[in-house]
């Protein structure tokens, strides 16, 4: 039976300060945490067994997730004392990944990839590894893959400068190993998929495979990829669930909200579970409201994300922002371009 790991465990740093509190794979797109869609995923292609690493705010993660049950999975966790790199991460889990071929997952990675499709090839080419590539117009941003008409990989680069770049397909941090791949991680030690574990399987000439999906992916890594994810997401350029009853087209509405006749939805929108949209607030388009989020009289919302429990004032109008979780922006502001963030009475 393939299992997978998905790795929780980094702080986030580029999506500060929307992770100072919360941990990135726990950043909600469309209402639900980016690792709720990653774990959709694992599901929707038959797995069901699955470890998460954690490190930076643990206990949201474990929360969240608990054991699994939610998606009809069994979920074991791996908590780090000090984060220990993306292989080092894999090799703490040996004991659960040593039986059978296994994913690697980045709990911040957005992507519908048809992991079924990854598993065919990964058999047809007898690889020792598989990673999965997708490609970008931006291409520094990631690491960059070098293969054969095969689909075998012949050079990898982390993180390139564009002097040094050679392929437009990029590692999505989404990997399919062998068991066998565990014998090469040392034990106790830091260590690297991207720097250090596959230049050395290439230098001992492993047979590592590019899988290049067709589908959506991106990393949720800074904050306008942030913003990309929820636009896309509304667009349905993902193959992702989107919460709620879809009341109109592009129009989606949680239980238990109280909309005024008076108000008006610019679809695409999300409003979340329990929300109070007053009377002549305008909501949308591309705007994702959390739960329990009171949008007063008038308000105007463009191209914003909402977290839970926030309030937006009488004549607030904000565009293409970002408001954290308990915020509170009071009456007769406009606000553009910008992230706001955890403004409170």
């Amino acid at each position: 039976m393939v299992k997978a790991l998905v790795l929780a465990a980094g702080a986030g740093t580029r999506l500060r300060p929307l992770t100072y509190e919360t941990p990135k794979p726990m950043v909600p797109v469309v209402n639900r945490p980016v690792l709720h869609h990653v774990l959709d995923n694992l599901l929707r292609h038959g797995i069901k067994e699955v470890a998460v690493n954690l490190f930076a705010h643990a206990d949201q993660v474990r929360g969240y997730c608990g054991d699994g049950s939610r998606w009809s999975l069994k979920i074991n966790y791996s908590l780090e004392p000090k984060l220990m790199g993306t292989a080092g991460a894999v090799k703490r889990m040996e004991d659960f990944l040593k039986d059978s071929p296994f994913f690697v997952m980045s709990g911040d990675g957005l992507s519908d990839i048809d992991l079924t499709a990854m598993l065919d090839f990964h058999r047809r080419r007898r690889a020792l590894a598989t990673i999965a590539v997708k490609a970008v117009d931006v291409r520094f941003e990631y690491g960059v893959t070098n293969m054969d008409a095969s689909g075998r990989i012949k050079g990898f680069l982390e993180k390139p400068s564009w002097g040094q770049v050679f392929s437009n397909k990029v590692n999505t941090g989404i990997y399919l190993c062998e068991p066998e791949v565990l014998r090469y991680i040392p034990r106790h030690r830091i260590y690297d998929f991207g720097h250090e574990l596959w230049p050395k399987l290439l230098k001992l000439r492993k047979p590592i495979y590019a899988f290049e999906c067709a589908g959506y992916w991106t990393d949720v890594g800074n904050l306008s990829e942030y913003r990309r994810s929820q636009i896309d997401a509304l667009d349905r350029k993902i193959r992702i669930n989107i919460p709620g009853t879809q009341v109109r087209r592009g129009i989606w509405i949680e239980g238990g909200s109280r909309i005024n006749p008076k108000a008006v939805l610019h679809a695409p929108c999300l409003i979340g579970k329990g929300c109070r949209i007053e009377a002549g607030a305008q909501v949308g388009p591309y705007t994702v409201v959390g739960d329990r989020a009171v949008i007063c009289a008038r308000a105007n919302l463009k191209n914003c994300i909402l977290f839970d429990n926030v309030t937006v004032g009488r004549h607030v109008h904000l565009s293409n922002c970002i408001l954290g979780a308990n915020g509170n922006v009071k009456e007769n502001i406009s606000v553009y371009e910008a992230a706001v963030l955890n403004i409170r009475q």
